[in-house]
């Protein structure tokens, strides 16, 4: 299946391999790093070399690059290595490189475990956290003195389950569920105020802190909005099929229990609008003059806005006042950012002023377009609720939160 395994950091250098049926060289990344540098947000996820395929994954600031023989599931490998990224997030917090230089040797002991011979052997965060003990400093003085390494030399019991995803013999005192409801709004709006392109990108993450062995079902108030669904491997799937109900038994700690995605247009309720006014004529100072309101929003604050403009080559520079947050102009690059911060629906934030132009350049044929940043708490723009949790085989009643989150994913406003 994958013979080896290179880290690549932002800059184009092999900061870690790992090898496992042969050994590949390091010299097959430049086939990625060839691409990388042609495309740098547009990398193929699968590269066919002379020898080998190339499958790979950006994450953060880090790439993921897999070396296989022979042909592959593509979604295979590139499941696995999201897998090893979201295992080095849970066990250190962060998948940088200075954090993985800093903990190498739980990182190859992970990545031992969770690949035999090429193929996927354990990937489940709680097997692995009772395989190899996540580090500490006490734990790294007292291996450095002893001699002795994180891993464990007792086979997990969850290992030979039917449930792997779960750690037995687990106590809490407080018995808590968590679910976060987190949207993300892809859209393309045109200049005279209508919805061009609009999707929802959704994900249910959880927290679960519960004792012993919970059978969980979630229900919604309106499970019929889903086009488009994926479920952590502890959702019984034929159960949804039939009622639309999430029964599982939860892993224990934080994983993502589904993603989702709505495509109906009439279903996604794009939450701001933007007026705009952009006009540059030849030998003449421009104008600019936007406002931002809130649309659709039952009422909730829309926070941490911002926006960006790339302006077009013309122009030299802009003098604008805003009423509301800062903004800079990158000369260089074009870019205009207002940071807009929080929209107070009785003075909605606006910015206006003039343009600079260039003596002598030609009247624009295209306008630019405004990328959106924004994020809406206790709000599933999708209308998505949660009816109610209920929890089987254990007698204590567990505490549950719900909390909703609706964020900008590629917003965009042309002009």
């Amino acid at each position: 299946m994958i013979h080896s395994l290179f880290i690549v950091n932002s800059s184009g250098e092999v900061f870690l391999e790992k090898h496992w049926r042969s050994v590949v060289s390091r010299s097959v990344c430049e086939y990625f790093l060839d691409a990388q540098r042609a495309a740098p947000y547009d990398v193929p996820p699968v590269i066919a070399t002379p020898h080998y395929y190339l499958i790979t994954v950006q994450r953060d600031s880090v790439s993921l690059v897999a070396a296989c023989k022979q042909e592959v599931p593509p979604l295979f490998v590139i499941e696995f290595l999201h897998r090893v990224v979201d295992t080095f997030q849970d066990y250190f917090s962060d998948c940088s490189e200075s954090v993985i230089k800093d903990n190498y040797v739980v990182v190859y002991e992970l990545l031992d475990e969770m690949l035999d011979n090429g193929f996927p052997l354990s990937t489940e965060s709680n097997i692995l956290k009772e395989l190899i003990k996540p580090p500490n400093i006490l734990r790294t003085i007292a291996n450095t003195v002893t001699g002795k390494s994180n891993v464990s030399t007792i086979l997990p019991v969850g290992q030979l389950s039917a449930i792997p995803w779960r750690r037995s013999g687990v106590r809490y005192t407080n018995n808590e569920a968590y679910f976060d409801v987190i949207e993300e709004v892809d859209a393309i709006i045109d200049k005279s105020g209508s919805t061009v392109f609009a999707e929802i990108q959704g994900h249910i993450d959880c927290c679960i802190k519960l004792s012993g062995m919970p059978d969980l079902s979630l229900s919604f108030m309106n499970p019929r909005l889903f086009d488009d669904v994926s479920f952590h491997p502890c959702v019984r799937f034929k159960r949804w099929e039939a009622e639309r109900l999430l029964s599982f038994i939860p892993p224990d700690g934080n994983f993502r229990l589904m993603s989702y995605h709505i495509s109906s247009q009439s279903v996604v309720a794009i939450p701001i609008y933007i007026r705009h006014n952009f006009s540059i004529k030849t030998g003449e100072q421009g104008r600019l003059d936007l406002t931002i309101g809130p649309r659709n929003t039952l009422g909730r604050t829309v926070d941490k806005v911002k926006l960006e403009l790339t302006m077009p080559k013309c122009v030299l520079n802009c003098v604008l006042t805003p009423n509301q947050g800062k903004y800079t102009f990158d000369s260089v690059s074009k870019t205009l950012s207002w940071d807009v911060g929080r929209i107070d629906v009785s003075k909605l934030p606006n910015i206006r002023g003039s343009v600079s132009i260039m003596p002598g350049s030609p009247i624009l044929d295209a306008n630019p377009s405004i990328n959106v940043q924004f994020q809406i708490s206790q709000l599933a723009v999708s209308g998505l609720k949660v009816n109610r949790l209920d929890m089987y085989g254990e007698k204590y009643k567990p505490f549950k939160g719900v909390k909703y989150l609706t964020k900008a994913g590629k917003f965009q406003v042309r002009m």
